[in-house]
């Protein structure tokens, strides 16, 4: 993924800490959609990446963090795409289009993967969520300067927000669960879901 206008270029040091990072990763959800999360330990994950237990733990610090990380720093990266979409869009609209872009991000074969591997620590599957505190309040600040309202006295903002995380929450629940033949992609579950939301209640007054 190339760097945006205005943004320094990764350095090599920092593709190489983003390489390790990834081949622990895909150790790591090779070895649980093997043998089961609960079965895998640090070392395990370390010695599958050919990386020693140090340089694991420099990058990593629990074995739930390879499951739950990516998926609950998503909101961050929600509001980064929010912030970019066009000044003109309906709150609704933009919001849904930054979740599924978002969703979108994710390559098919890696989320897969990390599919077979959660699958084994179902423990985990209900902390399973795209929107974390700190990035909801930004979200919520994001969507009241689009609605051009005033929070203290509009709670609509915060209310698209929560409903919009709570569509897409259960549409990615669902496809995580799917064990049925035709799974569709997550980012069609996740775009019907949150069709459900969209309404001109949340416009501008």
């Amino acid at each position: 993924m190339s760097s945006t206008a205005g943004e320094r270029p990764p350095s090599l040091r920092d593709r190489q800490r983003a390489q390790v990072r990834a081949d622990i990763h895909e150790a790591a959800h090779r070895l649980f959609a093997a043998r089961g999360f609960a079965d895998v330990t640090t070392d395990d994950i370390a010695a599958e990446a050919s990386v020693s237990p140090r340089t694991f733990f420099r990058h990593v610090a629990t074995k739930e963090e390879l499951l739950l990380g990516a998926v609950q720093r998503g909101g961050a990266a929600i509001a980064a795409l929010l912030d970019r979409r066009p000044a003109g869009e309906a709150p609704d609209t933009a919001l849904a289009a930054a979740i599924v872009g978002r969703v979108e991000s994710f390559d098919d074969l890696d989320l897969e993967n990390w599919r077979s591997a959660i699958l084994t620590a179902p423990q985990l599957l209900d902390r399973v969520t795209l929107l974390a505190g700190p990035d909801r309040t930004r979200l919520v600040e994001l969507v009241t300067d689009r609605m051009g309202v005033d929070p203290a006295a509009d709670t609509r903002p915060g209310l698209l927000v929560q409903l919009s995380f709570a569509a897409a929450d259960f549409a990615f629940q669902q496809w995580v669960r799917d064990r049925g033949p035709r799974h569709r992609p997550l980012a069609s579950d996740v775009t019907e879901a949150l069709a459900f939301v969209a309404h001109p209640r949340w416009g501008h007054y």
